[in-house]
């Protein structure tokens, strides 16, 4: 019996077509157009503007009025304060006046009961006049204010006045040699300085 021709083996191929062939991937694997996909984290969660720009709004909104209540509450108060301490002052002007004026009406009680004996011993009305003086000086004095009428002292002149400048050999130079208006109280409580004359430099 005749053998029949055997036919190529398709497996067999050309060695150049099939080493082509097999670095060619499968069309299954060929890469698609476009970005690469974005690997997943393993604990994706949202950001901080994920909720969105309105409650960040909202937020900042609400701080605000926050804000304007308690700017508003706090000029209420300091208008408040200011209006208290205002009737707080003013009272103890007025409670300061009145004790003032309370402790020289014992003068003026003198001064009317010496007018009424002015007919009487002129030495005992000029007597009775000298005491009152003296009585008035003291109740300055309990208020804060020092009576200062010295003579023979150094000029001072946060103290002193000059309405005079005089030729004294008797006297040493820049020292007060007569008072012509006592001066009361010393510093910030000053009421008034002395009137003096002064002993002029050689």
């Amino acid at each position: 019996m005749p053998s029949r021709p055997q036919e190529p083996d398709t497996a067999a191929a050309d060695p150049v077509e099939s080493a082509a062939e097999g670095a060619r991937p499968p069309r299954g694997d060929l890469p698609q157009p476009g970005p690469p996909p974005r690997p997943a984290a393993a604990h994706d969660e949202p950001g901080p503007d994920a909720a969105g720009p309105a409650s960040a709004e909202d937020e900042y909104t609400t701080a605000i009025r926050e804000l304007e209540d308690r700017w508003r509450r706090a000029l209420a108060d300091l208008d408040n304060l200011r209006k208290r301490h205002a009737r707080e002052l003013e009272r103890e002007r007025t409670a300061e006046r009145s004790r003032t004026a309370a402790a020289f009406l014992p003068v003026l009680d003198n001064l009317e009961l010496a007018l009424t004996h002015a007919g009487a011993d002129p030495g005992a009305i000029v007597e009775g006049v000298r005491a009152v003086r003296d009585q008035a000086v003291s109740i300055l004095q309990r208020l804060g204010y020092e009576r200062h009428a010295e003579t023979g002292v150094a000029f001072d002149p946060a103290r002193h006045e000059v309405v005079g400048v005089v030729q004294d050999p008797d006297a040493e130079p820049n020292t007060v040699v007569q008072v012509l208006r006592p001066g009361y109280g010393d510093g910030e409580r000053q009421l008034r300085p002395a009137a003096v004359t002064v002993a002029k430099r050689e």
